[in-house]
């Protein structure tokens, strides 16, 4: 992976002094493509697959979820230390913030769904500083790519009046949580919760998709943050309609 990434920096930084031949052309646009696609992909991935991870862990041992982000912490400041893997520790950087915040709220503070988008936010000033200063593009572009995602989902079960499912559900024992569900469902199929489902997805596909216009990587991984977003509601949706 990383030799792709190398060979990516020769082919578009070295000027050729001999015409170049069609099929010299097309590889040297794959590998450009390649140089933003990659961190895109694993930008929803650390979005997406993470969740289904860090979710059943926090509730039960939140404190060993906590002592991970030191672990995603260190070897993203080991991988910040070489040229070839800086980017990919740039990246994992801003997913050790996302960690770190979902095992707080997730480990201690979720029977409240108002907490969770401030504690989520807690790395914005942090996020700021450092991209004023331009340093750390890539993950904390991710970061507030994984934050603006969580904010509209967070606005969604506001505004489909499913704060009190979220609520109940958080307490509830597991065998009494169907009801919980269902009821939550059934607030969703309606046209209101419904229309919103869909005007607030077109949000985040427009959010994503219009960073993808540009060549540089920070931009790719914030669009990938925020298109996985569609994926994790829609997986959790399908996961709740068959409970």
């Amino acid at each position: 992976m990383f030799s792709n990434i190398l060979l990516a920096y020769i082919l578009t930084t070295t000027q050729p002094t001999w015409p170049q031949k069609e099929p010299g052309v097309a590889l040297m646009r794959k590998v450009r493509e390649s140089r933003r696609w990659l961190p895109f992909a694993i930008a929803v991935f650390l979005v997406s697959v993470p969740v289904f991870f860090q979710a059943p862990l926090v509730r039960i041992w939140p404190m060993l979820s906590m002592v991970l982000t030191g672990g995603w912490l260190g070897a993203s400041l080991y991988l910040l230390r070489r040229k070839e893997t800086e980017l990919w520790g740039d990246l994992l950087l801003g997913f050790s913030w996302s960690w770190l915040t979902g095992s707080i709220y997730w480990g201690w503070l979720r029977w409240e769904p108002l907490l969770h988008l401030p504690v989520e936010a807690i790395g914005v000033p942090f996020a700021i500083a450092c991209l004023w200063r331009g340093w750390g593009k890539v993950g904390n572009w991710f970061y507030l790519g994984s934050l603006f995602g969580t904010g509209v989902t967070d606005g969604y079960f506001y505004i489909a009046g499913l704060m009190p499912s979220w609520r109940q559900l958080m307490q509830a024992d597991p065998s009494m949580a169907m009801p919980i569900f269902q009821d939550a469902i059934a607030r969703v199929s309606t046209p209101w919760g419904i229309s919103w489902a869909v005007g607030l997805a077109l949000v985040l596909f427009g959010v994503g998709v219009f960073p993808l216009q540009s060549k540089e990587s920070h931009w790719w991984v914030f669009g990938g943050a925020v298109l996985s977003t569609i994926l994790v509601d829609s997986l959790f949706l399908v996961a709740a309609c068959f409970a």
